[in-house]
């Protein structure tokens, strides 16, 4: 049975281009990003490395960690990061993991047969504090992803850990929230010194509550 939400993320140790990790003793007690790449020295994922390394100081706003993987050998991470640097206009700066025997590849799924047998599907997992899978989305080869879009998500799943709200439909940081439904109007009132507003009994807004 593949991985499920609410999971606690499989740790491993493996080499990367920062060193030999244990990834939960690299984790600590920051939140994580663990994303696949298919291949070293392709386009898409060149792209991807280079716009993750111009956005990392966000997420470390975020007290999250980001590391990439992919089922190539270390010397061709080096040799890639060049690259990348070079094209991207960046400087990498977070650790590929090395994987040519697919161990981390097994441990988290991220071998697809009906899609590509011998290489990663782009796979990103979210991770918390307390090692739990918070979030998995899972791309084909040929479409790149949205980190912007990884970011609005860890700001929900942050938000959500902490405060009984959950998040509607391309929420952004700093819009309004609703109220779980398993808050009474009483306790809401209390949780929520902004106010709410009640659209129907199970839905109700508040002003984001950290802000």
């Amino acid at each position: 049975m593949g991985l499920r939400l609410g999971d606690e993320a499989p740790n491993f140790t493996a080499e990367t281009t920062e060193g030999t990790i244990n990834f939960h003793e690299w984790l600590g007690n920051s939140w994580g990003i663990l994303f696949s790449h298919p291949k070293d020295f392709t386009p898409v994922c060149t792209t991807e490395l280079g716009y993750m390394a111009r956005i990392k100081s966000e997420f470390e706003k975020r007290n999250v960690k980001v590391i990439a993987i992919s089922v190539d050998p270390l010397d061709a991470h080096k040799g890639w990061t060049k690259d990348i640097n070079e094209t991207q206009n960046c400087t990498v700066n977070f650790p590929l993991i090395a994987d040519p025997e697919k161990k981390v590849a097994m441990l988290y799924d991220m071998i697809h047969p009906n899609a590509l047998d011998n290489m990663t599907v782009r796979s990103v997992f979210v991770i918390g504090p307390d090692k739990k899978i918070k979030l998995m989305i899972t791309y084909p080869a040929s479409c790149g992803r949205n980190f912007d879009e990884l970011l609005r998500v860890v700001d929900s799943l942050q938000l959500t850990a902490n405060y009984k709200v959950a998040t509607p439909v391309n929420w952004k940081d700093g819009e309004d929230c609703i109220i779980t439904p398993a808050v009474s109007d009483e306790e809401a009132k209390t949780l929520f010194p902004k106010g709410f507003r009640t659209v129907k009994p199970y839905l109700r807004y508040t002003p984001q509550p950290n802000k």
